[in-house]
């Protein structure tokens, strides 16, 4: 019988990493991927309160908004007196709760030197609210509380969406971090077995890994045969047959077997871990749209200064206008050229390649590369488990005597392997929806399983079972 996956045995090499500074158990590490996601739920919880108690203070600023009333003709029916002082208040709790994370942004961009996004944000809401402000106590001019609030909103909703791609690669984190288990089983000098947290795992020391378990930490095999799945890790299908001396991976599961291994790296030196710190790269990495977008709003930052500046001139001194009327037009051009959709396209960019990514099994490194992957043209695959579809399956029946049928064979066959939790087993077992009674089962470790069934002695085995 043949299966739909090749079975490879070479051992994967951990991705490279900086040396680790001391020893941390792979609790701690637990415990970073959980503090970076209370740290990012934080502020999408954040984003999200100042998101709809904004949008809810919206709606009565653009009911009080004059030039809304005047256009939809309902100026007379709807003001009355002191209405613009409510709009005022409510423009206020708009500007400093919901601009609050723009202003402080623009701060950090000062302070780095770096002009971007809330530099042009917050430049378009404070001159906006300043320039209201004094309108509503006395300046000739405009008001502009509802472009204030609207700008504010749409830049709130960006960064909420943004915050949420960012949650759902912490929470790839969480689900690499759940790959280890809780304790181990360290053999002790005298002999005995002693069940440990995996905090207390040290270099050289001796632990045994049961049938079904996972594997608690790097290590060297010194005892036992069985086959392990690797696949939660480097993406290999089949199990992979491991004997004394072979390296196996904490993280992964062991099969059928009994092992001993003789734990070689835990911690920050284990291969999961610097797995965990390869996601985190990718979280903290930006894109290309997202670093074309900084500098598009950098040069826009640029412009709306430089506009406004130039229109005040142009229209004070050159044309002759008055200062309120110059003042009006120079807050109108800066208030506009802040575009609110650069506000929501690179949050909506990158939620959405993320989301599909990670729908699509697939974890990105590099934003960069990923988004050059466009211009490929040729892909060349390393295995042929590569492009399978991650489950095992028969294919074909061979019958070499004409004792059995092909029915008979597959009958006796998923008898047998129902009795195994191996992989390549279970698909032989699904093979037929009939099955007879095992007796004495047994697993042959890395090779298969045998026992008696209908008085007959059946091994369901691999080709090196044969061989040897």
């Amino acid at each position: 019988m043949e299966h739909d996956m090749k079975h490879h045995t070479d051992q994967p090499k951990a991705p490279e990493s900086k040396p680790a500074q001391g020893d941390e158990s792979m609790k701690g590490m637990k415990g970073m991927s959980h503090n970076g996601s209370d740290h990012h739920a934080h502020m999408e919880a954040d984003f999200r309160k100042r998101f709809w108690i904004s949008l809810i203070l919206t709606l009565p600023i653009l009911v009080l908004s004059p030039l809304l009333q005047t256009l939809v003709g309902l100026r007379e029916a709807i003001h009355f007196a002191g209405d613009v002082y409510i709009l005022f208040g409510l423009s206020s709790v708009v500007f400093w709760y919901g601009g609050w994370p723009f202003l402080k942004g623009l701060f950090k961009e000062l302070k780095s030197r770096q002009l971007g996004m809330m530099t042009l944000i917050s430049v378009a809401i404070t001159t906006a609210y300043l320039y209201s402000s004094a309108v509503v106590f006395g300046l000739t001019g405009k008001i502009f509380f509802w472009e204030l609030a609207s700008l504010i909103d749409i830049m709130l909703l960006g960064h909420w969406i943004e915050m949420k791609s960012v949650m759902g690669a912490s929470r790839a984190l969480e689900e690499l971090a759940k790959l280890m288990p809780s304790d181990a089983h360290k053999l002790m000098p005298d002999g005995s077995v002693k069940d440990v947290p995996l905090s207390e795992l040290a270099v050289e020391d001796k632990v045994l890994i049961k049938p079904g378990e996972k594997i608690p930490a790097d290590g060297v095999i010194v005892e036992g045969e069985s086959s392990v799945n690797e696949a939660m890790l480097t993406g290999e299908s089949s199990p992979v047959t491991k004997k004394t001396g072979g390296k196996v991976i904490g993280g992964s599961i062991n099969g059928e077997g009994s092992l001993t291994i003789e734990v070689k790296s835990t911690g920050k030196d284990s291969f999961l871990s610097q797995v965990i710190d390869l996601v985190k790269q990718a979280q903290e990495s930006k894109s290309k749209t997202q670093d074309l977008a900084n500098t598009a709003a950098l040069w826009l930052t640029i412009i709306t200064l430089g506009g406004g500046a130039i229109t005040f001139f142009v229209w004070l001194v050159l044309i002759g206008k008055d200062f309120a009327f110059a003042i009006e037009r120079t807050v109108t051009v800066m208030v506009i050229a802040c575009p609110h959709a650069l506000g929501l396209a690179v949050p909506l960019v990158v939620a959405v390649s993320t989301a599909l990514a990670a729908k699509n099994g697939l974890l990105i490194r590099n934003r960069v590369s990923f988004e050059s992957a466009r211009k490929l043209q040729a892909i060349i695959f390393d295995k042929t488990g590569t492009l399978t579809e991650g489950r095992f399956g028969v294919t074909d029946t061979i019958v070499l005597s004409q004792d059995v049928d092909e029915e008979t064979l597959r009958k006796y066959a998923a008898s047998v392997d129902a009795n195994s939790e191996h992989p390549i087993a279970k698909a032989l077992a699904a093979s037929s929806e009939k099955k007879l009674p095992v007796e004495n089962f047994k697993s042959i470790p890395g090779k298969g399983a045998e026992g008696r069934v209908d008085g007959k002695e059946v091994k369901v085995v691999s080709p090196g079972f044969l061989r040897e």
